[in-house]
């Protein structure tokens, strides 16, 4: 395990806070600026503190777009004294058909979350401290400085209870104690976890005015120790950020994977330099040959054509037939023509070998197989896209002899 824990207070400004880390050691807490902040855990939690976050409940409609932005902070409007767009509402969980919803000021977390990335530190998820503290079936629990404090009530129930002394027990919580009354959900005890020998009240003038048992639990910073957290804040969060554990895991195959990148890249590179080169030799072995069969060529721009032109006049000067000869390859092309259905021809030309053949009703279908069948004659045949005027298709097909 390496974890690590921050608490903070969105009323404060995000430049330092209290810590906790947790490895296989221990619990390392500590308090210092931001910029102090251990690096390399495993995954890191943001608690914020009571005051910071109201959880409220309320019935949403069962609808698909439930957790909409615009939704949840209706859904919560009657219980903001500020704007509901400043607010980033999620849902924790359902109670008694009804879903508990947490409410935190959304400018305010994202400045903290914007000074720990500067920081370095990259959040993973963001909870309560409400929901940290200890919780046992029929008990509430009561974090108490003295002054002031949380209370939990529930699995994702609670909050900041406002000031009272040694004497009188805060007023927030005498009023959930009443509305559990009107619900008959009373608990039987209330656990005091002080934060200090002297934060601790009368408990008889307090369980006088509560009506409730008290009990002091036992002596324990619960924030060192690595108790769940509780239910997430930032479950509507659309946006995926991956943890520091996901990133240390997959660092090494990453390189690994970049490294094979690159070897690949280098390869298909050399192996297109190394084909070029070929292609090059190539090309100078065949201007030498066809220089060296006819010497008197001035210049060679393509060896494969030139050399093709030089056969076909070396045919005709010995009074024999070429291939690409006009009669030869019309011979050719009527007898495939002859064979196949096709629509009747428009136009034909010839020219220096290459004969291009028109139509203009032919469909698509009809003008692959044609094309096929004059490929298989031994031509090769190059289309034309079609070009639609008047709502007549034109069909071009080139050939040329082999």
């Amino acid at each position: 395990m390496n974890l690590l824990r921050i608490f903070c207070s969105l009323s404060a400004v995000p430049v330092s806070c209290r810590w906790v880390l947790f490895n296989d050691a221990g619990a390392h807490p500590g308090v210092g600026a931001l910029a102090q902040l251990p690096q390399g855990a495993a995954r890191i939690e943001l608690v914020l503190a009571a005051s910071d976050v109201l959880l409220v409940s309320a019935r949403l409609p069962s609808t698909g777009n439930r957790r909409s932005a615009a939704l949840l902070a209706y859904a919560v409007e009657e219980r903001l004294a500020s704007d509901p767009d400043a607010a980033q509402v999620s849902i924790l969980g359902r109670r008694d058909g009804e879903d508990v919803l947490a409410v935190v000021d959304r400018l305010r977390l994202q400045a903290w979350r914007d000074a720990l990335a500067a920081a370095g530190i990259t959040v993973d998820s963001v909870h309560c401290e409400t929901l940290m503290l200890p919780l046992q079936h029929g008990e509430w629990s009561l974090c108490w400085n003295g002054q002031e404090g949380h209370v939990r009530i529930g699995e994702f129930e609670g909050g900041a209870t406002d000031c009272g002394d040694r004497h009188t027990p805060p007023l927030a919580l005498q009023q959930w104690l009443a509305e559990a009354r009107a619900h008959a959900i009373v608990p039987t005890t209330i656990a005091l976890y002080l934060t200090a020998p002297a934060a601790k009240p009368d408990l008889e003038a307090w369980q006088s005015e509560l009506g409730v048992s008290l009990r002091i639990a036992v002596a324990q910073d619960w924030h060192t120790t690595a108790v769940p957290v509780g239910a997430r804040l930032d479950q509507r969060r659309r946006r995926w950020y991956p943890s520091a554990a996901m990133v240390v895991r997959w660092r090494p195959i990453g390189w690994m994977l970049l490294v094979a990148l690159l070897l690949h890249s280098a390869a298909l590179l050399g192996d297109r330099m190394r084909l070029a080169s070929e292609q090059q030799q190539l090309r100078q072995q065949m201007e030498a040959r066809f220089r060296a069969l006819f010497p008197d060529a001035v210049a060679v721009a393509d060896p494969v054509l030139q050399m093709r032109r030089q056969l076909t006049r070396a045919r005709h000067a010995a009074n024999q037939p070429d291939a690409g000869d006009f009669p030869i390859m019309l011979g050719k092309v009527s007898a495939v023509l002859a064979a196949a259905p096709t629509a009747p021809l428009h136009a034909l030309s010839y020219e220096n070998g290459r004969m291009t053949l028109e139509w203009t009703a032919l469909d698509d279908v009809l003008a692959r197989r044609t094309q096929q069948l004059l490929m298989d004659a031994g031509f090769a045949v190059e289309m034309v896209p079609a070009a639609r005027s008047a709502n007549r298709g034109t069909v071009t097909l080139t050939l040329r002899s082999p």
